[in-house]
């Protein structure tokens, strides 16, 4: 089995993706290990002397005035995460538990987290093993960290918790066991540490990113498939255009329609004699929409690797090599930046899907199409494409109430100490079904545009796009009159997930969505 060596502070997106697919193993980096030490000795010296220090001998959030006996702070912690296991709602996916472990693995190695080698390793251990932690979904706000998802995941290591095998709740420490891992004992500030942090938020967050690059490429190659079936003019695609506009996904979005277009019969077939004066905005203004989202998709591609690296809980130890230290309290657990960029991404999908369906009325159209009405021979005894088109429509409307922001939506809890929340988990949980409901509209897209390619030939398309035509065709027959269109929606569906025209589009295009 391949395996990644964890450098905390220096995870790379390759490497997240590795690890939310899974088949790898983890180990950390050997430059590691002193610092966490000397974190650790100085937590271990807090909870041994008098002075009250946050998480390590008081209670927490609003009880943070409460002092806890010495005898008493293995058991403050274990407490901590099983009165912190409030979570509810269906279970994460486990690539979204995988990166859950894989990150706080590499925040707590970062030595600024006051926690032994012990702690990280099950972390790894657990990962290592292949199992899953049972975490339910629903429960967090987004700050002084995702408690409650975080707290479940630490449950299972405890062996007190659940794992989640073949989609099924069981007790985790027989799973434990099995694999011959022994169930985590707490020791002073640990459990705080495990649960403190935005680790459940962000890979929730990088699962819709990582979707998203199969999505995008879909909806670029669906949408100029679209344009060649509607025989639409490439010139608003001219590389001067996007040129003097300066903005750099935009450019990169038009160079790949223009590539994806190269050589088309069915282009050339109309450039004389055509009256058409512009193209509709779904067609002509792909570089500006789609590239606006590719530039937004890489604002939110930085945040969430910077945070993925990030040190996020509560409180910070400063060990230094002469043996100073301090213990500082400050916020890093408040999960804003990634509300932000997961808002930021639901936008993009949203807009993906908003152009897309779009382009499916279009295509139904013929006065603007001139393709026959909804896609079908004999309008009328047949409906063709007509209600395609509206389910596609139902799927944009849903993803504009989706789109809402989540981060502007703060409720004060824990009596007001955590008086301002950022509603990240959410927020970026929210994109799941966001996603599927725009890859269902490109799916819907992919199904009407070769559809109206049907009635073009004997005109070919590009190379690019008969491939595509072809691939669609390996699952999706022509609808030349009507049949139960449900299974090829949902196979064109799985084209659009599948990564198939993600590598087509970078082998033809050279564009990469995500480097």
């Amino acid at each position: 089995m391949p395996s990644i060596e964890i450098t905390p502070g220096h995870i790379t997106l390759a490497q997240l993706r590795e690890i939310r697919q899974g088949g790898v193993t983890l180990s950390l980096h050997a430059s590691a290990t002193e610092i966490i030490r000397r974190s650790a000795a100085v937590v271990q010296a807090a909870a041994a002397g008098d002075a009250p220090v946050y998480g390590v001998n008081t209670g927490f959030g609003k009880l943070a005035s409460t002092r806890i006996s010495k005898e008493d702070l293995a058991t403050l912690q274990f407490n901590l995460i099983r009165s912190h296991c409030v979570g509810v709602g269906a279970p994460l996916q486990p690539g979204v538990v995988r990166l859950m472990l894989a990150t706080k693995a590499a925040s707590l190695a970062r030595g600024h987290s006051g926690v032994r080698e012990a702690v990280v390793q099950s972390l790894l251990d657990v990962f290592n093993a292949g199992l899953v932690p049972y975490v339910p979904a629903q429960g967090s706000v987004g700050a002084s960290g995702d408690l409650a998802p975080l707290s479940h995941m630490t449950l299972a290591l405890l062996g007190e918790g659940e794992m989640l095998v073949d989609g099924k709740r069981v007790p985790a420490l027989p799973e434990l066991q099995k694999h011959g891992i022994a169930p985590l004992v707490l020791q002073a500030k640990e459990g705080l540490a495990l649960i403190n942090g935005t680790q459940t938020s962000t890979a929730l967050a990088l699962e819709g990113l990582l979707r998203f690059e199969s999505l995008y490429a879909s909806a670029i190659v669906s949408g100029a498939l679209s344009l060649d079936a509607a025989r639409g003019s490439d010139g608003p695609f001219d590389p001067r255009i996007h040129a003097v506009r300066g903005q750099p996904g935009q450019i990169e979005a038009a160079a790949a329609y223009r590539q994806l277009l190269v050589g088309s019969e069915i282009r050339h077939s109309h450039e004389i004699g055509d009256d058409r004066v512009q193209d509709p905005y779904c067609l002509r203004c792909q570089p500006q929409v789609m590239g606006a989202c590719l530039d937004q998709s890489r604002y939110v591609r930085d945040v969430l690797l910077r945070e993925a690296n990030a040190v996020t809980d509560n409180p910070l130890v400063f060990a230094n090599e002469d043996g100073t230290a301090q213990m500082i309290s400050g916020g890093n657990f408040h999960a804003e930046p990634v509300a932000l960029a997961a808002d930021a991404l639901a936008v993009a999908i949203a807009e993906v899907g908003a152009i897309a369906e779009r382009r499916i009325a279009m295509l139904i159209d013929t006065s603007v199409s001139r393709l026959p009405p909804f896609l079908t021979e004999n309008a009328g005894l047949n409906s063709g494409f007509m209600i395609a088109h509206v389910t596609a429509a139902a799927l944009a409307s849903e993803n504009k109430s989706l789109a809402h922001p989540a981060s502007v939506d703060s409720l004060p809890t824990s009596a007001n100490q955590e008086d301002h929340v950022s509603m990240a988990t959410f927020g970026a949980r929210r994109l799941g079904p966001m996603l599927d409901n725009t890859s269902h509209i490109i799916g819907i897209e992919l199904l009407a545009a070769a559809q109206g390619i049907e009635f073009l030939r004997p005109l070919t398309s590009s190379q690019p796009l008969e491939e595509v035509h072809a691939l669609l065709r390996q699952s999706c027959p022509p609808m030349p009159s009507d049949h139960y269109l449900a299974p090829d929606i949902e196979n064109a569906f799985k084209l659009v997930n599948g990564g198939q025209l993600a590598q087509l589009l970078t082998r033809s295009t050279g564009l990469v969505v995500l480097s």
